[in-house]
């Protein structure tokens, strides 16, 4: 029997996987960090944290994630063409001691097992939004470019120092990286605004990760984003988590299974809901492994994590992995 690790490379290479890989199972994820901790965010049902960006998020009781909180009050970055007035990179000069406890848990993580993964979010796009509100950042992609572009760059700077120090400390195996580019439908971007935007900052981002010992790159987007994939395969993403079936994943993995695999096909949405029952959780679960095969997929639920927003979903979406999983490798 393989390991979790070794089944989830045969899985993206297209090689003979003995099951499926059960939703995060192949990753032992690291959140902490001495950033993260001097950076929290908010906990599910409790008040809202504001973070070393300046940016206030709240998680209300009942919803998937934590959002920034966008009245006039909380918007950090008010004027896009003054955003070096408002934006402020947090620190990074930690010491070596402040970064040991952090060491050690990491070379607890069995690297035959699993991947050492090291957590990071928001990304470019979203901390871009998070900093200015989502409809004045879109408005600015259009009216101030410029501006755009140099918080960008900013941004991207900052990730890559923060990237060496990810590097040279926990020596990552796998990069699991937050950064949602659309709705459900469609992304907020055009592609060719993409490609000018944001894509030059991941090219540079997930190239130095790849350059430093990082074998795989996990991007999550749990979003309509089929029309990106080109932009993901060439900055070196090798599996893209949370992707929604409004993908249609299928005609994904046929056009580009080999070059990335797909991780999700099962919508957070229509199994993480009050009123779930395993037969219903079984049900999508199945309806999404018979649909998208044995390779170059992953079956997921879309959510960033390994978490449900009602308690009991996600262990019963691995579960029902497990059963069908027994049925389709034999």
């Amino acid at each position: 029997m393989l390991t979790k690790r070794q089944n989830l490379l045969e899985t993206i290479r297209g090689g003979k996987p003995d099951r499926y890989v059960n939703q995060y199972e192949a990753f032992a994820m690291i959140v902490p960090n001495p950033y993260m901790v001097n950076s929290p965010g908010p906990v599910c049902g409790q008040g809202p944290v504001k973070n070393a960006w300046g940016v206030t998020n709240i998680w209300p009781e009942g919803t998937p994630g934590s959002f920034p909180i966008h009245d006039e009050e909380h918007i950090v970055c008010k004027d896009i063409t003054h955003w070096r007035d408002y934006v402020h990179a947090p620190r990074l000069d930690y010491s070596d001691a402040e970064w040991e406890p952090f060491i050690k848990e990491a070379e607890k993580i069995d690297r035959n097992e699993y991947f050492a993964t090291q957590f990071i979010a928001p990304g470019i796009f979203e901390q871009c939004h998070h900093l200015q509100e989502i409809q004045n950042c879109l408005i600015n992609f259009y009216e101030e470019p410029e501006c755009t572009k140099e918080l960008i760059e900013y941004l991207t700077e900052w990730e890559l120092q923060y990237a060496e120090k990810i590097c040279k400390y926990i020596k990552p195996d796998a990069i699991f990286h937050h950064d949602d580019w659309g709705s459900q439908t469609s992304t907020f971007i055009s592609p060719d605004m993409f490609e000018e935007f944001i894509f030059p900052a991941y090219k540079k981002i997930y190239g130095y990760y790849k350059e430093h010992g990082v074998e795989l790159i996990v991007h999550h987007a749990d979003c309509y984003a089929a029309t990106l994939v080109p932009y993901m395969i060439e900055a070196g993403v090798d599996i893209w988590q949370g992707v929604m079936t409004s993908n249609k994943i299928d005609e994904l993995i046929a056009k580009y299974g080999g070059k990335i695999t797909f991780m999700g096909g099962i919508d957070s949405a229509s199994v993480d809901r009050p009123d779930w029952t395993p037969e219903l959780v079984e049900r999508e679960v199945r309806k999404s492994c018979t649909a998208y095969g044995t390779k170059y997929y992953i079956p997921n639920t879309t959510q960033g994590l390994g978490i449900s927003t009602f308690p009991g979903v996600y262990e019963q979406v691995s579960e029902a992995i497990e059963k069908i999983s027994k049925e389709l490798f034999k």
